[in-house]
């Protein structure tokens, strides 16, 4: 047994690695620059987290995703391995605290998010760290060919000049040719090394169904396949809407956005991950870090803005091996609805330098000034502020990030931490209430670290220790914060904005080609491949996207609408044959009554009628009138 099945089994508990994953882990292992394509639920964490055990130094892993950054540190922490996050919810000195543990080896796991990359902070702190490795999550994400483009991973490249002998290890679910070249590019790859695993899940078909009534459709879909379900669709108020019809009609169903409070959500998934909700009803917040083997179909009513998307959602069925549908549900306004969003999503130019300006005024950013600058966003109220329509401000911004004058993260969770701002000693000197000391006591005994290293708290846990309301704990630990006790930062469910550059004059304000135009087209070319996807009537679904994504030598899946058309095609065809082909043996020797035919033709009765009549039409049989009987015409 070599290290990595050492490391796999005494961490994690498994005997053996899944496919992919082990080649993965021995190139890195080996110091070279790795690119991974693994399908969503591959095991990717893996790749990086078994090769980084066995070395000395700190891994370091830059992800967009706030919420599963922190559920990976928690993981690992319950592993009793040493990680550590930082990111945009966190207070400057939580972040100095963290970055300065990891200057003294605190960690073999430290998460960064990509906006505090290009910080003076970090990169005076992580030239001192001893660093092991670097990985880039999600690595879609730097190329500005790929769908969802983020400039702050572009400082990627910064952090390998300042660390040029560090390997990166680089993921991602989803990539096209272009794409795959483009990431290896842009993290200066030594050399071209990637590794794919197949796009191919043998036990998931996919489908399509073109309807007027998609709710129906929907219903003979859940009637028709048992078991855990996820619907998609675009609006916060569709899912709602969804999972009440479901519910009238007998069928487990909650609903599911980023609105939504977290403890409403996190009850939500509990209640649909441990089977007690068949149906979960969501917009497209809903499924990262998820995995839940036994989801035998997801349903796409609303059409997704690009087959990326597309696959990766639809590959949330099936994870455990056993049959599984992806469905898409088109009818011909989907195309006009489409076509809309292009619009929609690219505002005009001279719009989006208002909303620039009006941002600039909202958050008090002086000409000059607001460079690092990171802020808790509400999108709703800058809008009702500053006058603005909510879809094209939020576009507007996202092309402002594109741009890279601001950095804004998609609305998510921000768990609760708590670190001491006092050592041991001195908390024990002080003379606390005794609410403050219960509720210090429960701290030190459910969170490890807490004198050096902010940890992820749940006010939920600690009211059913304590036999307190959640509001009883959240204001002691604000009277404990006030006192300085500790450094309490409570949950926030926000975005967040970065300034990474200091408020410019509008006229200066560079919304080029690559930002504009380019993105335009190459939007409405994603736009065209899913319309593509859903009209074409004649090609293997999982054809269509595998080429997509530049695996063309697959055979037809024999599984997806299309082939399943095709291979009734033939079979009704053959079966025809076989039918008649009886029929005449049976009227060889005598006339026989139609009801005799069919009492001695294994077959549905409605085929071998269909049969009588051709064969009738076609004067191969009679039917005499008198004795309505049927006979060979030969005869």
């Amino acid at each position: 047994m070599n290290i990595y099945n050492e490391i796999l089994q005494k961490y994690w508990g498994y005997e053996s690695f899944r496919p992919f994953q082990k080649e993965i882990i021995e190139s890195i292992g080996s110091r070279r620059d790795t690119l991974g394509l693994m399908p969503t639920g591959g095991g990717k964490s893996l790749t990086f987290q078994v090769p980084a055990m066995s070395k000395e130094g700190v891994c370091v892993i830059v992800t967009p995703l706030i919420a599963l950054m922190i559920d990976q540190v928690e993981n690992l922490r319950k592993r009793e391995i040493s990680a550590a996050a930082v990111h945009s919810g966190m207070s400057v000195a939580q972040i100095q605290l963290t970055l300065d543990n990891a200057v003294l080896g605190a960690y073999k796991f430290l998460y960064i998010s990509p906006e505090r990359l290009g910080t003076e902070i970090f990169q005076k702190k992580i030239i001192q760290t001893e660093v092991s490795m670097l990985v880039v999550d999600e690595a879609h994400c730097i190329s500005q060919w790929g769908y969802d483009f983020r400039p702050a991973y572009l400082k990627i490249a910064q952090i390998r000049k300042l660390l040029p002998e560090i390997p990166v290890l680089a993921l991602t679910a989803t990539a096209t040719p272009d794409v795959i070249d483009n990431i290896q590019n842009k993290l200066l790859f030594k050399e071209k090394n990637v590794f794919r695993a197949s796009f191919v899940r043998e036990n998931l078909s996919y489908v399509v169904r073109t309807t007027e009534n998609k709710e129906d459709q929907l219903l003979k879909i859940l009637n028709n396949v048992t078991g855990s379900s996820i619907v998609y669709v675009r609006s916060r108020i569709k899912t709602k809407e969804l999972a009440e019809f479901l519910n009238t009609k007998g069928i487990s169903a909650e609903h599911f956005h980023a609105g939504l409070a977290t403890e409403l959500k996190n009850a939500i998934q509990k209640r649909w991950t441990n089977d007690q909700t068949r149906v979960i009803v969501a917009t497209n917040a809903f499924g990262m870090g998820i995995d839940k083997p036994n989801v035998r179909t997801v349903v796409h009513i609303d059409l997704p803005d690009s087959l990326e998307a597309y696959f990766q959602e639809a590959g949330r069925a099936g994870r455990d091996g056993n049959r599984a549908f992806a469905v898409l549900l088109y009818n011909n306004s989907d195309a006009t609805k489409l076509k809309k969003r292009i619009s929609d999503a690219f505002p005009e130019k001279e719009y989006v330098l208002k909303v620039y300006d009006a941002l600039c005024n909202y958050l008090e950013i002086a000409m000059g000034s607001g460079m690092e600058r990171t802020f808790a966003f509400d999108l709703t109220d800058f809008c009702k502020v500053s006058s603005l329509s909510h879809l094209q401000a939020y576009n507007a911004l996202k092309l402002l990030q594109q741009a890279g004058y601001i950095d804004l993260t998609d609305e998510q969770d921000s768990t609760s931490s708590v670190i001491f701002n006092i050592s041991k000693e001195e908390l024990y000197k002080i003379k606390h209430s005794e609410e403050h000391e219960k509720l210090i006591h429960v701290l030190l005994r459910s969170y490890t670290g807490l004198f050096t290293t902010p940890a992820y708290i749940s006010e939920e846990t600690i009211a059913s220790r304590l036999d307190w309301t959640r509001q009883d704990v959240y204001e002691n630990l604000i009277l404990l914060s006030k006192e300085n006790v500790i450094d309490y930062i409570p949950r926030k469910q926000t975005p967040f904005l970065t300034y990474t550059l200091e408020r410019q004059d509008v006229k200066y304000i560079n919304l080029g080609k690559e930002v504009y135009e380019n993105r335009l087209e190459r939007y409405q070319k994603r736009i065209d491949k899913i319309l593509e996807y859903a009209q074409d009537e004649t090609v293997c679904r999982l054809k269509i996207l595998l080429a997509y994504f530049g695996q063309t030598d697959v055979e037809s899946c024999g599984k997806c609408d299309i082939c399943l058309k095709n291979k009734d095609q033939t079979l009704a065809t053959n079966e025809f044959d076989v039918i008649g082909s009886e029929i005449e043996k049976l009227l060889h020797n005598e006339p026989q009554s139609i009801q005799f035919i069919i009492k001695n033709i294994n077959k549905n009765e409605r085929k071998v009628m269909d049969v009588v009549r051709f064969l009738i039409d076609n004067e191969t049989i009679t039917l005499d009138k008198a004795t309505m009987k049927l006979k060979l015409k030969s005869v």
